[in-house]
């Protein structure tokens, strides 16, 4: 089923506005409040023919999708459009961050990110380069742990001291026993096969306030995909993120010894619950030197992450600079102290 948001005013498509956050007609300006626009009349069942076409309902143009898209834009007359179906049932996203960064603003944070780079080469940091930029929900499960840790050491405190002319050293040893129940919330893993995962990472934080209940018309404009991966199957990858905040937490819980050596210690991360959440996310292919440059962008922060090219050049004048500096404080201590460097 094919989703377009019709303008009651003049019939133009709607879409997602970043900056007021509504639904907006593009021709006349009229807005509808999401939160009471009223609810799509989907039938709840999940759409198991991943073949079926759709067909966009203002030209009738067949919608070319891969199987995991939501969202998307009629490539004939680029019409923003949903596909409902393929958001019902288990994939139904329970809550959604809408982008609060418009494109605009995209390109501009995204040309100042470009000119910070020091070692980047020079026609790299113009920013004038921008091949596509893509606003897309991308499917994260977000959630609620319970974590435990029991552990078991033997600590010791040592002191020295000066009778006469003997130098006493004192060592005291502790059984230490932790229990520890620690509650996580809000964990993020995304669930699309397609993004790096690295690179996903690196955009959090997401400021949670500003979740919101789940709504079809938060995509209109955009492009969207559903998980691949269930909230079972990315659990191991959130536990493997959480089990060193335990650890990190457990060594705060045991200080001002000398030395602990830990003769147990076991570490477990319980999923309470886990929500099907989609995130805003800024895609920026960038041309440079005849390859192009994958970033992404924080569609509510507007925090950009990637690896930037670096310059052989400004990378050799860097370290030139060090060694020269570096030369020019020996030769001026040298100087002061009555030595000769050459």
């Amino acid at each position: 089923m094919v989703t377009h948001y019709k303008c009651p005013n003049c019939g133009s498509d709607m879409a997602f506005d970043s900056e007021s956050g509504k639904l907006s007609c593009p021709s006349c300006g009229r807005q509808e409040d999401i939160e009471t626009f009223p609810p799509e009349n989907i039938e709840l069942t999940v759409e198991t023919d991943e073949a079926k076409e759709y067909h966009c309902e203002n030209c009738g143009a067949v919608l070319l999708t891969e199987a995991e898209t939501t969202a998307t834009h009629c490539s004939f007359c680029g019409a923003p459009v949903v596909l409902s179906d393929r958001l019902t049932g288990d994939f139904a996203p329970a809550k959604v961050i809408p982008f609060s960064v418009s494109r605009e603003e995209a390109e501009a944070a995204f040309r100042k990110w470009t000119g910070k780079g020091r070692l980047s080469p020079r026609g790299f940091m113009s920013g004038d380069r921008i091949k596509k930029m893509t606003g897309m929900y991308v499917p994260f499960w977000l959630y609620d742990i319970d974590g435990s840790a029991e552990v078991a050491a033997v600590a010791t405190r040592t002191r020295s001291y000066t009778t006469g002319d003997t130098i006493y050293t004192e060592t005291e040893f502790y059984d230490v026993y932790r229990d520890i129940d620690l509650s996580y919330l809000k964990v993020p893993a995304d669930a699309s096969e397609k993004m790096d995962d690295l690179l996903m990472d690196k955009l959090e934080p997401y400021d949670y306030q500003e979740l919101k209940d789940f709504r079809m018309p938060y995509l209109a404009g955009y492009l969207s995909e559903k998980y691949d991966y269930d909230d079972e199957s990315l659990f191991s990858r959130v536990e493997s993120k959480i089990v060193p905040y335990i650890d990190a937490y457990i060594a705060t819980t045991i200080s001002g010894y000398s030395t602990v050596s830990y003769t147990n210690k076991q570490i477990h991360a319980h999923k309470k619950q886990a929500y099907y959440t989609l995130f805003p996310v800024w895609m920026v292919y960038y041309d440079f030197e005849n390859k192009e440059h994958t970033f992404a962008m924080n569609g509510q922060t507007g925090k950009v992450v990637g690896k930037p090219p670096i310059s052989g050049a400004k990378v050799a004048g860097w370290f030139i600079g060090i060694a020269g500096g570096a030369f020019a404080l020996m030769k001026a201590a040298a100087y002061l102290v009555g030595g000769v460097l050459w």
